[in-house]
């Protein structure tokens, strides 16, 4: 998943990002000030946005005015004073999803960011579940049909932002939007690497049957998590084709 941080306080700003990254393992774009925060919200996709109120050149509550007025419905974690508590309401109003008064603790802000992606994604228990794949986002786990399965911090990533979206067709582009930074220089194969390995995990090999949860490649369009696997319908000869 990918987050905005928006936060002029350059010490904060790093040991939330560090929290994110280190945590839930989530990309994290920062802004030190409301107009650059809200040009990258308009311009790139995240799924979710921390939003400092008192920022330089343009206030934390007009950068979320302004998204707001544009229809765009990423979620927002508000961070305020706490003399600041009292605008509350007007922070809800105005299209606030959530709020943390400063000083927070890291642990809790991690508990609601995530809160706030599963609920933007319409999913409100942190266990996923796809056919006989159940993902823990609390745990960071994957179990395949009862059995632990090992991922790397990729392949979960990857896995997570699939599930989300059962028989949902995902580009390549979003997946590389979704889950890096702007500052990563992405390479042309990278995903197509990463979906390659995680499907030989999470496809069982042990038997026929058709209701094994498996990943799609459709050349040209993308990927989408399939809950049942019938013969045909993708054939993977260790390589994929441009998605």
């Amino acid at each position: 998943m990918r987050v905005l941080l928006i936060e002029d306080e350059v010490r904060l700003a790093e040991n939330v990002a560090s929290a994110l990254r280190d945590g839930p393992g989530f990309a994290v774009d920062c802004a030190r000030d409301g107009e650059i925060g809200l040009g990258l919200a308009r311009n790139l996709c995240y799924d979710l946005i921390i939003l400092d109120l008192m920022l330089p050149r343009l206030d934390g509550l007009s950068v979320l005015k302004r998204l707001r007025s544009r229809q765009d419905h990423t979620p927002v974690l508000v961070v305020t004073a706490q003399s600041e508590v009292g605008s509350t309401i007007t922070l809800l109003n105005c299209g606030a999803d959530d709020y943390l008064s400063k000083p927070f603790d890291l642990g809790e802000l991690l508990a609601r960011a995530k809160a706030l992606i599963r609920r933007g994604k319409g999913v409100a228990h942190p266990t996923l579940q796809a056919g006989e794949l159940v993902l823990n986002t609390l745990e960071q786990t994957v179990l395949r049909a009862g059995s632990e399965i090992t991922l790397s911090p990729m392949e979960y990533r990857i896995l997570e932002y699939l599930m989300h979206r059962p028989r949902v067709i995902v580009s390549k582009q979003e997946l590389l939007e979704h889950l890096y930074d702007y500052n990563w220089q992405h390479h042309s194969n990278v995903i197509e690497v990463h979906v390659s390995n995680l499907r030989k995990k999470i496809t069982r090999t042990d038997e026929a049957l058709a209701s094994g949860t498996s990943i799609e490649t459709l050349r040209n369009r993308g990927y989408r998590l399939l809950l049942s696997r019938t013969p045909g319908t993708y054939a993977d000869d260790g390589r994929d084709g441009e998605a």
